[in-house]
């Protein structure tokens, strides 16, 4: 899709008082240029293959949490929560049946005896390792292309899982080991996903490519959770590790058949599709070299609006993930056999959102709450599983629809990108926000709040097509690199806002409660209040190839005219 001028939608010359021009020039398109058809086609292809290995890749890194239920015996349960703090709310008849129970396990398969701080180093190894290669990955990936490492996270990741039962068995160090070695590799896989669509997916199909292939992850938490639970019971809790391991590595066998770099390099795309994509992402969409602009990046205002806002949607989603048992225990006293349901089924909005770190800071509670998940009285089918599911299912659908909407708004030159990411963010941090409050003043209705909650962290898949793929619109040639370190810093919630929610919840009160939602809801607030002052749309003039920069340093001095 051929521009005037020779510029895409990408390399259009920078203008110093905003985006105030329509987001594409007048196109001059020739036949072989048209639009191909989007079914069947190579970039939704990967697309789908991505969708699919995202889906494998959340479930290799919750298999742990449900099977570990089933790993340890029943000798050193917790007591249970709501059993030693006041009752503001009235307890219902069947709420303290709260105790745990040891799921059966077929002959032979063995058992241990991990006290509950082990089991929280344990399901928390994962996290140290995933934290390591967000920005390596996303470097390395942006340099020699994002497919060898994704593939290769997805593959290690599912080889190192087939041997989790033989790490169990020779002790929980080995096992910690192993876990930090598969998050190792996972960490390059969202980098990885952004540098390869930096070069495959068009700037107007931008949004729905993203969302539709990181949203594997909502997927596949909401079929991995009550599946391993059922394989656990079923067939023994080292058959998780086997099948979800197996999975992994059969994805990948498809995954190094079917996906190539680029479109120049695809053997099975065609020539009309090719020049498409080539030509509508321009010279901005190639492999960057060695060197970075790294103090233009941290001198970026766009790229901090990005981080910040990040950092205030994963405080909201944090919260949520660590804290919600202990509210509905404590306040609500809900049944922990139902609770296992509701705390497990939390969406992540950013690819990059591990649950490991909420089970590490409340280990010690974590037996109770995931109590019965492999047990016979686990029932997936059963109306409160599908409750809890509600917000995978939405948070899927949401961050879907919205790459749809946003894709549909630039196509028809409605609106800027910069006007649709705001819009987008806008969406997904201010509603959420305002569902929290909510929450905080649904007092002692479970149904309130269980409905408020659902509907927070489903709108908040709006922001799928929001600030979460921004990185990809102001340095497309960055993209890898970018996305590594703003998911870094977006883990920072997920260490202090346990600590922040324990310190005003100690009385286990619903004022104290309250101003836990209250405050969530006001920094994922400011978030959207960032972003909509600071974010932009824009390629940045530090991420365009040299070329480009003399080109618009030029134009903006008026020795070419525009």
């Amino acid at each position: 899709m051929a521009l005037q001028n020779g510029y895409s939608i990408n390399s259009t010359p920078l203008d110093e008082s905003g985006e105030t021009t329509p987001l594409l020039k007048k196109q001059v398109v020739d036949v072989d240029d048209s639009v191909p058809p989007q079914c069947c086609s190579a970039r939704y292809n990967l697309a789908i293959m991505m969708f699919f290995g995202f889906s494998v890749v959340y479930g290799l890194r919750v298999n742990l949490s449900v099977a570990m239920v089933a790993m340890v015996n029943g000798t050193n349960s917790q007591p249970t929560l709501n059993s030693s703090v006041g009752h503001e709310c009235p307890v219902s008849s069947h709420g303290n049946n709260n105790g745990s129970q040891t799921p059966d396990q077929p002959d032979g398969i063995p058992q241990y005896s991990w006290d509950s701080p082990t089991q929280g180093l344990l399901l928390g190894a994962f996290f140290f390792g995933y934290l390591v290669t967000q920005i390596p990955g996303g470097y390395l990936a942006g340099h020699f292309g994002g497919s060898i490492f994704l593939g290769g996270g997805v593959l290690g990741t599912a080889a190192l899982t087939l041997l989790t039962p033989l790490a169990a068995q020779l002790g929980p160090y080995w096992l910690f080991g192993l876990r930090a070695l598969e998050g190792f590799g996972e960490g390059v896989t969202f980098p990885a996903m952004m540098a390869m669509w930096a070069r495959w997916a068009p700037p107007l199909e931008r949004s729905r490519l993203i969302s539709l292939s990181g949203s594997g992850a909502n997927f596949g938490a909401f079929v991995a959770l009550p599946l391993t639970g059922f394989i656990c019971h079923s067939l023994g809790w080292p058959a998780v590790f086997y099948m979800c391991g197996g999975a992994g590595c059969i994805w990948a066998v498809f995954w190094f058949i079917l996906v190539s770099d680029q479109p120049g390099t695809h053997p099975r795309i065609s020539t009309r599709e090719k020049h498409y994509i080539i030509n509508s992402i321009g010279k901005d969409g190639g492999a960057h070299g060695w060197s970075v602009p790294l103090l233009p990046m941290v001198l970026s205002v766009p790229l901090w609006a990005i981080i910040v806002s990040q950092m205030c949607a994963n405080w909201g989603y944090y919260t949520l993930l660590t804290s919600l048992p202990t509210y509905m225990d404590t306040v609500l006293h809900f049944d922990l056999r139902q609770l296992y349901r509701v705390a497990n089924y939390l969406p992540s909005r950013t690819p990059s959102a591990p649950d490991v770190t909420g089970r590490l800071k409340r280990s010690s509670r974590t037996t109770t709450i995931r109590a019965t998940a492999c047990s016979p009285r686990y029932h997936p089918e059963g109306e409160n599983a599908f409750l809890s599911a509600l917000p995978y299912l939405g948070g899927w659908a949401f961050s879907v629809i919205s790459g749809v909407v946003a894709d549909s708004l630039l196509e028809k030159e409605l609106l800027s990108v910069t006007a649709v990411r705001k819009i987008f963010t806008i969406t997904g941090l201010l509603l959420p926000a305002a569902f929290l409050v909510a929450v905080g003043f649904s007092g002692c209705s479970g149904v309130l709040a269980v409905t408020f909650l659902t509907l927070s962290t489903t709108v908040g898949g709006t922001s799928a097509a929001g600030v979460f793929i921004n990185q990809i619109d102001i340095a497309p040639r960055y993209a890898g690199v970018l996305l590594g370190i703003t998911n870094t810093f977006a883990t920072i919630p997920g260490v202090v806002a346990p600590i922040i929610t324990g310190y005003l919840t100690k009385d286990h009160s619903l004022a104290g409660w309250r101003n836990v939602f209250c405050l969530s809801a006001g920094i994922s607030a400011g978030g959207a209040l960032v972003f909509t002052l600071f974010g932009s749309g824009k390629v940045q003039k530090w991420a365009l190839a040299e070329e480009d920069q003399e080109q618009a340093e030029t134009e903006r001095d008026g020795l070419i005219p525009t």
